[in-house]
């Protein structure tokens, strides 16, 4: 954890012009998840600190969304627990949910069949967010989505990052627990990570 991007809980409260008895709901309903409630020794004594960049996001989504949604589907959609949906690849385009491009590279790794599983789509979507930055290669993309497809299942819905390096030329990918501080070798250049709890989040927006 980057120490350098801790809040306080009192900041918190005070910035995001939230209660205490606010914040803790949330907590419980899940809706901000139990490791983010970071203690630390202070000069008072004890005292809890978030990830600021994260907690001060999800805050700002709960206070717009839930006038719109009820807590439980709020916490359905912050969690990396699958949706339940019946799509095909036709629905993806037309939902403007990936481009043709990811689409077509994407099918030719999957089983001929015509309805996806929340997964499947998650694989394409992901890659269609590194395709569309420009950081990686028609082929290289084929490779993150063979990786997604092997080990995604191997996290059992835990947070993880989707981090693609490059070394003299070569890309490959791997995925590392969210929680995990990983490094590479002065030859190698990490490309450019994504968090899947994020990615997971944005497309059941899409999909709602």
């Amino acid at each position: 954890m980057d120490e350098n991007n801790l809040i306080s809980k009192k900041e918190l409260l005070d910035l995001m012009s939230i209660s205490y008895g606010q914040l803790y709901r949330w907590k419980r309903k899940e809706l901000i998840p139990e490791d983010w409630f970071i203690k630390k020794s202070s000069f008072t004594g004890q005292e809890t600190f978030f990830p600021r960049d994260k907690v001060i996001d999800r805050i700002k989504k709960i206070k717009d969304l839930k006038d719109d949604a009820s807590l439980d589907d709020l916490a359905n959609l912050f969690s990396n627990k699958a949706a339940e949906i019946k799509l095909n690849y036709e629905n993806l385009l037309s939902q403007n949910i990936v481009t043709s491009e990811t689409l077509n590279i994407c099918k030719e790794l999957l089983p001929k069949i015509h309805e996806l599983s929340f997964e499947e789509v998650l694989y394409m979507y992901v890659c269609d967010k590194f395709l569309l930055s420009g950081n990686i290669s028609l082929d290289e993309s084929k490779t993150l989505f063979n990786t997604l497809m092997k080990s995604y299942l191997n996290f059992n819905g835990k947070d993880f990052d989707v981090i693609f390096i490059r070394k003299m030329g070569v890309g490959f990918c791997i995925l590392c627990s969210a929680k995990n501080k990983f490094y590479v070798e002065d030859s190698a250049k990490v490309v450019m990570n994504l968090n899947i709890g994020k990615c997971i989040e944005e497309l059941k927006l899409k999909l709602k």
